[in-house]
């Protein structure tokens, strides 16, 4: 199973803590779920699944707090059937009415080294293989080439990313230690509603191990 290294970086980054209801606080460090998504942005395929095996952090973490304008609520599933139905349902949200100011303890200035690999799944054809994917991610990855454009937890935070290929590429990780609690692992599609799964995450010396960890629903 070959492993695939990433340098991912980015001006502002949110990684939202589930526990916080209202306000928007982040993780110290990405999750293994949005590094899971960098992934799945420069290649996806039903034939695939992206496994997060280790997280580097090169730049010391940094935080400062914003206020966001948000839309308290969305348009109604029920109203947008029933316009693709022919009705007269109004799907439009009154931006003004529904605002709502809300305070957010994001990161800046991050920069990481994700290291993953992929599994073939069963929904892999005859003509699907593991180099053939293999090769269309380094290809892809080494142009900049993505489906859509990769974020930092949040949309309105935009990342750039790059292939490494060579061992030690770059600055070193951060040189710091410390207990991150439990984090996000990510989300068990498998049940309805999808439930969230976490583990326990420390940073040692800038690296955070995600394989071999207890998993928890």
């Amino acid at each position: 199973m070959k492993t695939f290294c990433l340098s991912v970086t980015g001006d502002y980054a949110c990684f939202t803590r589930p526990e916080m209801k209202v306000e928007r606080v982040s993780y110290d460090i990405i999750t293994p779920s949005a590094c899971r998504a960098i992934f799945e942005a420069i290649l996806w395929k039903p034939a695939i699944s992206w496994h997060i095996h280790k997280i580097e952090v090169l730049n010391p973490i940094q935080w400062f707090s914003v206020r966001r304008n948000e839309v308290a609520s969305k348009v109604s599933i029920r109203n947008v059937q029933s316009a693709m139905r022919g009705g007269n349902e109004i799907l439009a949200l009154n931006i003004e009415d529904d605002r709502q100011q809300r305070a957010g303890l994001i990161l800046r200035d991050v920069a990481y080294r994700i290291y993953a690999s992929f599994s073939m799944t069963e929904k892999a054809g005859a003509d699907d293989s593991r180099a053939k994917f293999e090769a269309m991610f380094e290809r892809r990855a080494a142009q900049g080439q993505s489906f859509h454009q990769p974020y930092l937890g949040c949309r309105e935070f935009p990342c750039s990313f790059s292939l490494i290929t060579t061992a030690n590429d770059g600055k070193p990780p951060l040189p710091e230690s410390r207990e991150l609690g439990w984090m996000l692992y990510d989300m068990d599609y498998t049940q309805n509603p999808p439930t969230p799964r976490f583990f326990q995450a420390r940073m040692e010396q800038g690296v955070v191990l995600v394989d071999g960890q207890e998993i928890r629903g």
